[in-house]
């Protein structure tokens, strides 16, 4: 009986992964998308209002399903699920506009940073503590982060700060959620970053709207919203599979996706800096990793 149950968790460890490893997949297509739609002319911020309206749209079918009642929307957190939402709004706003100038391995290589980001501020906001390990595995995520964006170099460019403000946002992001977990529904919390995506960005998507060239631009516009939906509902999932410290090592295969994805459709190859700052912050995300789960305490999620 006891093989029986081991096989059981470890099937549903499995399809948890299989789901992470799906969710990422979106979540690279839509940078990929991104980013080629913001070189054929389109505006990152109507490209973020329509990430927003697309998945404020299922979500209301989502929520629709069970009647629309007040209680459906209603929290005792209204305050903090908004801040939290305009993080995240700003994260992808920063993202998007990054995307028009920097190869998608550069920005996706600063993003992940943002757990190394978390631990750091989790002892001023969570007053939680973090030993010489992990304080040594945030030194090494910081140099992994100028080895990537190589501010006193003749190649720098002034859009590698963006990743960082995306960064920082999905840091804060991901501290109030693990704030608000347990006394908020993930519905609820996906309805208001959707309605406050969509309310925030709709003034800059009119004032720097711009038709697509071609009806493939149109379909593509579209689909951002749709895929970006798709992967956080994977993500969603996943964790109702597996636990969050199992997951957290196949949240790098969104770097894999991207490497493939920029040299298929942009032709880009990541340099040897960009490599070894992403090994860098890796490794060091991968010490916090180890070291949260020895005591216990699940990884902040990518968003």
């Amino acid at each position: 009986m006891s093989g029986v149950m081991a096989r059981a968790t470890e099937d549903r460890a499995g399809l948890g992964i299989a789901m992470m490893l799906m969710a990422y997949m979106f979540m690279a297509t839509v940078d990929t998308s991104v980013k080629w739609l913001v070189i054929a002319g389109l505006h990152a911020f109507q490209l973020a209002f329509i990430r927003y309206a697309g998945a404020l749209i299922i979500s209301m079918i989502d929520i629709g399903r069970g009647g629309f009642t007040r209680d459906r929307f209603a929290t005792d957190h209204v305050w903090l699920v908004v801040v939290r939402a305009s993080l995240l709004t700003a994260s992808t706003v920063f993202n998007f506009v990054a995307l028009k100038y920097l190869p998608l391995t550069l920005t996706s290589a600063i993003m992940f940073s943002s757990p190394i980001i978390v631990c750091a501020l989790s002892v001023p906001l969570l007053g939680e503590k973090v030993g010489i390990w992990r304080w040594g595995a945030i030194l090494l995520g910081f140099i992994g982060v100028l080895v990537v964006i190589r501010p006193f170099g003749v190649t720098f460019h002034w859009a590698t700060i963006l990743p960082i403000g995306s960064a920082i946002s999905i840091a804060l992001y991901s501290i109030l959620t693990r704030q608000l977990s347990g006394k908020v529904a993930t519905q609820t919390l996906q309805f208001y970053a959707a309605v406050v995506g969509t309310i925030g960005l709709a003034p800059l998507a009119l004032l720097t709207w711009e038709n697509p060239a071609s009806a493939g631009e149109w379909i593509i516009m579209l689909m951002v919203g749709l895929w970006a939906w798709a992967g956080h509902e994977l993500l969603t999932r996943a964790h109702g599979y597996a636990t969050p410290n199992t997951l957290m090592p196949f949240t790098y295969s969104f770097l894999i996706y991207l490497t493939i994805s920029g040299f298929v459709v942009f032709g880009t190859v990541p340099d040897v800096f960009t490599l070894i700052g992403a090994g860098i912050i890796m490794m060091s995300g991968l010490i916090i990793w180890v070291r949260e789960r020895g005591r216990g305490i699940a990884a902040p999620p990518r968003v």
